[in-house]
């Protein structure tokens, strides 16, 4: 996931030895709590209701081990890492490298758009089922001493999870500040853990070999050999982070905290609770927690639980990111987006999402009751996007001039890979699997909508808006008459004149003495820097547009951008003080006998316009300066 909860001002500036601390606690939360559920999955599904064979925990942990490797180390750490935008990376950043964003409609760009959404999407799927997995299956770690406290697990779990949604508007900076820390202690612990079970059954580390793996899956009955993949599977889900997260701690913290320590702590886990499987087979109810000593149990449970809050933390911060860049890029209908700290780029709060959020994971909770039950949930979202992910990256690597032969080859073994797992994911459809897939198509259709009637809303504006000579013959020969000071006028596209403009001038008949044109227009880099913020043209003069830039991981302030042109000296004499805003609230008016969507679908967008948050709030405008003109739209 995208996730800033110790976000920075820039991975330029901080040490990598605290990058990479910092790296453990935010990429590495979700895949380094999966020790707590992914190998009894695999290891039960591997069983089938039968005594669990040495060979088939052997398989098993050798299984996960290569997936690690392969997935993981060599794919995302090594070669996905690579595919950055200027720093960034992420789902949003390969479709800005790729310039889908403005792509034709019918081009081979728009379809990858809209396989690029339907891959953002799944990660809404994903937050919402990481937190209800992760924090159940350490509160389950209960039943091992205490098998009368099993009924007391999912209303601990969802109590945690309501406090943690509850908290998410107080800002997350001082935990954010331990998270790193404390990660490290869970790893330390993993690996402790790891080593204590592998000296009981030193004959799991056979297991190294990949041939255990591949022999294990071939003998086995087709649809066993997909259950044992698709459990394998959730070994995995978590590493996608380390690719959504590069831009905030950068690539080479992010690759030294997998491979010193995430990596070598997991695998010594994973082989720790095979070593015990091998030595008691029974301990396959909960062979994670029973790789402790028993009065080690009560203080564990409370170590994994907070662990898998960190975790799940950072998961729903992704979704907050992965909403801010979706809006200004024009996916999302804009939304109250509220900054927790001010020196520290990344700690949003966007109330809608949250609480959208809490509703499905509580939800989720609640529906499948255990970590076992939700498993069957669990993968199939992310194999999904992790080939998605592929695919984009292969197109940017050729788009950067390396050889499609070399890249087809490597991405397309990788690509396929990714497939099986989603095939044997596929598998526990029915089990849960459609509940990440459902909530990742209600999204994935609520932005192709929303981006649709962006569209068809642009078209109308064009046909209904001025050309900027009317405005240049208005200024010159009809308004002799100038009303005093400076008028603002917000503009949706750098060409023609704002219908607010036009509206004005058509009930007034009069311009102010000075008039500012400004837009706002985000750009497919991640951030531009200060001095390319404002470009400022005169019309004539008296009459300016100013052009605001602004990176996809940025917030546009239209406030912030003109003092920056002020300061610059791109705006003379402008006292931001004393102008006044005047903004475009337009009604749009679905019809059938227009050219666009399904008309239900513009009635939907129609809706979700309404309930956008206001202009003038979301681009920071001061609301007591604004006055606003309303407009019907017809689509």
């Amino acid at each position: 996931m995208t996730s800033t909860p110790v976000a920075t001002s820039g991975h330029s500036s901080v040490l990598p030895a605290a990058a990479t601390i910092g790296a453990l606690g935010v990429v590495y939360g979700d895949i380094g709590t999966s020790p707590l559920y992914a190998l009894k999955e695999a290891a039960k599904a591997a069983s089938h209701g039968g005594p669990l064979t040495h060979a088939a925990i052997l398989g098993v942990v050798s299984l996960i081990l290569w997936a690690l490797i392969l997935i993981i180390s060599i794919k995302y750490a090594l070669l996905i890492l690579r595919a950055d935008n200027r720093g960034e990376g992420g789902i949003v950043a390969l479709l800005a490298l790729l310039s889908a964003r403005n792509a034709q409609p019918g081009t081979w760009r728009a379809h990858l758009l809209v396989v690029g959404l339907i891959g953002a999407a799944l990660l809404y799927g994903d937050g919402a089922i990481t937190p209800a997995i992760s924090v159940l299956s350490a509160i389950e770690g209960l039943k091992v001493d205490a098998p009368s406290l099993a009924p007391a697990v999912v209303p601990i779990t969802v109590v945690i999870l309501i406090g943690l949604f509850v908290m998410q508007k107080q800002g997350t900076r001082v935990i954010g500040q331990i998270f790193g820390p404390v990660m490290v202690g869970w790893f330390a612990v993993l690996a402790a853990l790891g080593v204590h079970g592998i000296v009981k059954a030193p004959v799991v580390l056979e297991a190294l070999s990949p041939l255990y793996a591949f022999n294990f899956l071939i003998h086995q009955d087709f649809h066993i050999s997909f259950a044992i993949l698709g459990a394998a599977f959730l070994a995995v889900t978590g590493g996608e982070a380390m690719y959504a997260d590069m831009g905030h701690f950068g690539r080479f913290p992010i690759r030294l905290a997998w491979f010193a320590i995430a990596l070598p702590a997991l695998v010594l886990n994973y082989f720790g609770q095979a070593g015990l499987l091998i030595s008691d087979p029974t301990a396959i109810d909960n062979p994670f927690f029973q790789l402790a000593p028993d009065w080690v149990h009560y203080p564990l449970v409370a170590f994994a639980a907070l662990a898998t809050v960190i975790a799940s933390q950072a998961i729903i911060s992704g979704v907050f990111s992965l909403t801010q860049q979706s809006i200004q890029l024009g996916f999302l209908p804009r939304m109250q987006i509220r900054h927790t700290t001010s020196d520290a780029i990344g700690q949003i709060y966007v109330p809608l999402v949250n609480w959208l959020l809490a509703a499905a994971t509580l939800g989720a909770v609640l529906s499948f009751g255990t970590s076992d039950a939700l498993a069957g949930a669990y993968g199939i979202a992310v194999s999904l996007l992790m080939a998605i992910t592929t695919l984009l990256a292969a197109l940017v690597a050729i788009q950067w001039g390396y050889s499609p032969f070399i890249v087809i080859a490597v991405n397309g073994f990788f690509f396929i890979i990714d497939c099986i797992f989603f095939a044997a994911n596929s598998v526990k459809l029915f089990e849960g699997g459609w509940f990440p897939l459902l909530l990742a198509a209600a999204v994935a259709f609520v932005m192709l909508t929303w981006r649709s009637g962006v569209k068809l809303v642009e078209a109308a504006r064009g046909k209904l808006r001025q050309p900027e000579e009317d405005l240049i013959e208005t200024a010159v020969n009809k308004c002799h008459a100038r009303l005093s000071g400076t008028a603002v006028f917000l503009a949706s596209s750098p060409k023609g004149v704002p219908l607010a403009l036009t509206e004005f001038v058509k009930h007034n008949h009069v311009l102010h003495q000075r008039v500012v044109l400004v837009t706002v227009l985000i750009e497919e880099s991640p951030r531009i820097p200060d001095e390319d913020r404002a470009e400022v043209i005169e019309v004539i003069p008296g009459i300016m547009r100013v052009i605001l830039h602004y990176g996809f991981m940025q917030y546009p302030t239209i406030y912030d951008g003109l003092i920056l042109a002020c300061q610059q000296g791109k705006l003379p004499g402008i006292d931001l003080t004393d102008i006044t805003y005047y903004i475009g609230r337009e009604t749009i008016i679905p019809r059938e006998d227009i050219p666009g969507m399904w008309v239900w679908r513009e009635s939907l967008f129609a809706f979700l316009q309404r309930n956008a948050e206001r202009t003038a709030a979301f681009f920071g405008v001061p609301t007591k300066q604004v006055v606003e003109f309303g407009t019907e739209i017809e689509i």
